[in-house]
């Protein structure tokens, strides 16, 4: 089997479609696991996740690339916290409608439900909150993370909203009650509507150009006009005003009809 034959087996499997991935990157990252996994070819690696539940569970977590962190890009939480959010709840009220899209283990619609929280009071925070991988959303589920996570996040929410349990910190509950985790693939599930914010950061990176242009279209039809789109720091959208978009500011684009 080569690495076509390969990619319709994990289809078959998962419903992952990896054409959506650039392909260098992911077959690099597969290989490795296979060879982990000491299998010797492909035929080998699919029998094995297709019988051993654990393997295809590792191989799916393998797949979707899991670098998170609390409050990434402190400048750009800052322009959000500012400008972007003020502007929104002034317009749209206090009980904005925020998806989290590729959130992996919880640290970012957790960020927002603290910053929300602080301008709005944390009963009006509601975040839909979504990843294609079942295990990160279990951990984010869980809401225990390492000091390495929150090294970006301002004192102020760390001592209000963290308790330390030996060398790991437990996220309160008040702020877990913000957040409804659910599965849910970019590529071919349906998407939430009239959203005020939609933050998607640091993951279509790892996409084609042509998957990564219909998710920006996906996300454009569900925002509200006058709804926000925040990206990744090495992100941008190219032809954005075809999908209806204008820039805000660096990293930020506005639904403007």
């Amino acid at each position: 089997m080569d690495y076509e034959g390969f990619k319709k087996q994990v289809f078959t499997i998962t419903t992952i479609d990896l054409n959506a991935y650039k392909e260098r990157q992911m077959k690099r990252r597969i290989d490795a696991l296979i060879a982990k996994n000491r299998c010797q070819s492909y035929d080998e690696y699919v029998q094995l996740i297709k019988k051993d539940a654990d393997r295809l569970e590792e191989f799916v977590n393998y797949l979707t690339i899991n670098v998170s962190e609390f409050y990434r890009n402190p400048d750009q939480w800052k322009i959000l916290e500012q400008d972007i959010l003020p502007d929104l709840i002034n317009k749209a009220g206090k009980r904005l409608k925020v998806w989290s899209a590729a959130c992996s283990t919880g640290d970012e619609p957790y960020s927002l439900a603290m910053v929300i929280g602080k301008m709005v009071g944390l009963s009006n925070v509601s975040i839909i909150a979504t990843d294609i991988d079942k295990q990160v959303l279990e951990k984010a589920k869980l809401g225990l993370y390492n000091e390495k996570s929150l090294a970006g996040l301002p004192d102020e929410y760390k001592s209000k909203y963290f308790n330390k349990i030996g060398a790991s910190y437990k996220i309160s509950d008040e702020i877990k009650k913000c957040v409804q985790f659910k599965q849910h693939d970019l590529l071919k599930d349906a998407y939430p509507t009239d959203c005020d914010l939609i933050v998607c950061r640091n993951v279509l990176i790892y996409f084609t150009e042509e998957a990564k242009a219909e998710i920006y279209k996906k996300f454009s039809k569900s925002l509200r006009v006058g709804g926000v789109l925040f990206i990744g720091s090495t992100e941008q959208i190219i032809h954005h005003r075809d999908m209806d978009y204008e820039t805000y500011k660096s990293f930020f684009y506005k639904k403007v009809r």
